[in-house]
């Protein structure tokens, strides 16, 4: 992951979120390129998972978001063709981004797990 220093955001590069969709998802790549009719190749996907490729196309990004089903303007952003938002809900107000698991299909086990973990980081925090 892409860290900065000591308490600092930690935020997924664009390929290690793709990845980490698809791999929600149960899909592989070559599953990716079948369904994208080959727009995305398993093997252009596997550059952009890996950060070989940081800024793909508008149209890879495009259908791939429509593949995972996840926020196209999301994936602009990540790639740098965007700026991020300046509008932002009341609760993105408050957390300063979108949840990170917002994109992935957590069961309840997993939802409360994450919870359960996020405490436990919390609970190490100097005061």
């Amino acid at each position: 992951m892409a860290k900065k220093s000591v308490g600092a955001e930690i935020k997924l590069t664009l390929g290690q979120f793709l990845a980490s969709i698809r791999e929600d998802r149960q899909l592989s790549q070559r599953d990716v390129e079948r369904a994208t009719n080959k727009i995305v190749s398993n093997a252009y996907l596997s550059q952009i998972e890996n950060d070989q490729i940081k800024r793909p196309s508008p149209n890879i990004l495009h259908a791939l978001a429509e593949l995972y089903a996840v926020s196209y303007e999301n994936l602009m952003e990540r790639a740098g063709f965007v700026a991020p938002t300046r509008s932002r809900s009341t609760a993105e107000q408050r957390h300063g981004r979108v949840a990170t698991f917002a994109e992935h299909n957590l069961t309840g086990e997993e939802e409360a797990e994450l919870v359960k973990f996020l405490g436990y980081l919390r609970s190490r925090k100097k005061p």
